[in-house]
């Protein structure tokens, strides 16, 4: 069993950062993460350099979950599946996907594709019907792949509908609850109470919906499951508009070698140590 799949089964906390390529989750794995999250927003940013409204296809998805689980593949890796890319059937080769990339869970949600970020205004959801059958789909063709059922009902039919929602995802038989974008502490409480005993989901987006708070305090409302998606890749953002802009105005970071990590780090962070100690061993056979 995974570290993800033994912390569920004993309703311990994890806490994943979002990551996007292999350098961000070799980072994120060298910092000392044991699971990390694909975010759907992060790699529509940094793959398309587009915002996350439905543009990343399946393939694309995949492929880069593909290459993050070869580059550190003992991090283990949930996949943001936002609706399955289609009906049941599409569900279902989403799952494949995800399972040959070397995913750990993915994350199905309702909304009418193409979707938006949880955190934007104006989303749509499917019915309950249409979401089930995926939920369904996915639990039936799954070899070991953590299945999480997402609803965005909530800021659409209101919270509501976004527990029935969450219930009969529950009755199911998914192994965990993300109703997204409860709008207070007072709501997390509701959801708590409404899903007691579900492995749930809190999703941790800076200046989003939902009030942003520690493991700890999650831990104690009765949410285990901790994403944090963006945070990462806003702070790599806000570097690179300084390291651009301070390039840009003086032609040069000689004077602000504090933005950049040095030469050598860098190449101990992407692996270049072990590689050195591979070419040497190769030069000495038959000598």
């Amino acid at each position: 069993m995974s570290h993800f799949a033994d912390c569920m089964a004993a309703k311990a906390t994890v806490l994943m950062p979002g990551v996007w390529d292999p350098l961000s989750a070799l980072v994120a794995y060298q910092t000392g993460f044991e699971v990390a999250f694909l975010s759907g927003f992060a790699v529509a940013g940094a793959y398309l350099g587009k915002p996350d409204v439905g543009l990343l296809t399946q393939a694309e998805v995949a492929d880069v979950a593909r290459r993050v689980k070869v580059a550190v593949p003992a991090l283990e890796l949930v996949v943001d599946a936002d609706t399955g890319y289609g009906n049941a059937i599409n569900t279902i080769r989403t799952v494949e996907l995800w399972e040959q990339a070397g995913a750990t869970g993915l994350f199905l949600e309702d909304q009418l594709w193409p979707k938006k970020c949880g955190h934007m205004a104006g989303k749509e959801v499917v019915s309950r019907a249409d979401w089930l059958s995926k939920l369904q789909a996915a639990l039936d063709h799954r070899s070991s792949l953590l299945i999480t059922a997402r609803t965005d009902a909530r800021a659409v039919l209101g919270l509501d509908e976004a527990l029935e929602r969450a219930r009969m995802a529950r009755d199911l038989g998914v192994d965990a609850i993300f109703v997204e974008a409860p709008a207070s502490i007072d709501e997390m409480e509701q959801i708590a109470t409404a899903l007691d005993g579900c492995v749930l989901v809190a999703n941790m987006v800076e200046a989003g919906k939902t009030p942003l708070l520690t493991p700890g305090e999650l831990a104690e409302l009765g949410f285990l499951l901790v994403v944090s998606p963006v945070g990462a890749i806003f702070a790599a953002t806000k570097a690179l508009q300084t390291t651009y802009g301070t390039l840009h105005e003086h032609g040069t970071l000689r004077n602000h070698l504090d933005q950049v990590v040095a030469f050598d780090e860098f190449t101990r962070v992407v692996g270049l140590p072990g590689i050195v100690a591979s070419e040497l061993r190769y030069q000495s056979v038959g000598r």
